[in-house]
């Protein structure tokens, strides 16, 4: 996230948009669907599209959104996976980005959630932190949930806390 300081600076604005479906909008290769087999009690099926769970689903599609903004990333656009940030310094120009983002985005058939999007804001929610004029402060809802996490009283209990 560090790096994200320097690509903010100056920004006053932000956007972000929330994409739909996102790994379902990757049609896995024909002739590559068999690699994707799995046993129901009706028999054996195959995915069409790129399910959440295959372990290359995040990077294929984080490949396709970066090849759709190539030429904005770092410059208005940030994309992680599915969330899509959109910055500037000045109203004018953030129409005209987020203008951009949209139009790239329905070119490729590409949907976003309009519930989880934020449109010309001071500041937002991006990846676990709060972005604004101001630079990057952690969520401190985020924060104070691990503050008010109870301390872990067994192997299972801290297991469960570390994630195991």
């Amino acid at each position: 996230m560090n790096h994200l300081l320097n690509v903010f600076n100056g920004s006053s604005i932000f956007s972000k948009i929330d994409l739909r479906g996102a790994y379902n909008l990757l049609r896995i290769k024909e002739g590559d669907d068999h690699l994707t087999d799995f046993r129901t009690k009706y028999g054996i099926d195959e995915y069409l599209v790129m399910p959440f769970g295959l372990t290359n689903a995040p990077a294929c599609f984080q490949n396709l959104v970066n090849d759709i903004f190539q030429d904005l990333l770092n410059v208005y656009f940030v994309v992680y996976l599915d969330d899509i940030m959109v910055f500037s310094k000045s109203e004018e120009e953030h129409v005209t980005h987020v203008s951009t983002a949209l139009s790239r985005l329905r070119a490729n058939n590409i949907f976003s959630k309009a519930s989880k999007c934020l449109f010309h804001a001071s500041s937002v929610e991006y990846l676990g932190y709060i972005v604004s004029s101001k630079g990057l402060k952690m969520d401190q809802e985020k924060f104070q949930q691990i503050l008010n996490w109870p301390p872990p009283r067994n192997l299972k209990a801290l297991q469960s806390f570390l994630g195991f």
